[in-house]
């Protein structure tokens, strides 16, 4: 049934959609819980936007580089909007960087990369977790 909707790629497509999310909600989790403004659903849409488009532009488009520039450029403006700045200080670095970091594990997943992916996915949660608590010392 599945591979009648989405031909005979489906079971990487729905592979790579479980594992972008994942990643997604992995990530923005640990972000949402240290109440920033981008949390899960925000890397989600990321890491799933950049999949798809990864995805898709390497079954359609000869050249699947140009859109990758594209995403990073793409997400550096959205990132940039995750940074507020104050008269005298700068917040929510982490978070961009979180967000470019999500997208780029979205490309990955859309290469059809996954042990390439988990990896990276799991070392941003290690390094968020960590280093959250060594700073509260």
């Amino acid at each position: 049934m599945i591979e009648q909707i989405f031909g005979a790629n489906s079971g990487r497509f729905l592979l790579s959609l479980i594992l972008a999310v994942a990643a997604g909600v992995l990530v923005g989790a640990e972000k949402e819980l240290r109440g920033k403004d981008a949390g899960a659903r925000t890397h989600s849409f990321v890491v799933v936007g950049s999949m798809m488009f990864t995805y898709i532009s390497g079954l359609f488009i000869n050249d699947p580089a140009r859109i990758a520039a594209q995403i990073v450029t793409g997400i550096g403006f959205l990132g940039a909007g995750a940074i507020p700045r104050d008269r005298n200080s700068v917040h929510g670095t982490t978070t961009a960087a979180s967000i470019w970091i999500v997208a780029m594990i979205g490309m990955t997943v859309g290469y059809g990369m996954f042990p390439e992916a988990i990896l990276p996915t799991a070392l941003v949660l290690t390094v968020l977790i960590v280093l959250f608590f060594y700073e509260k010392k």
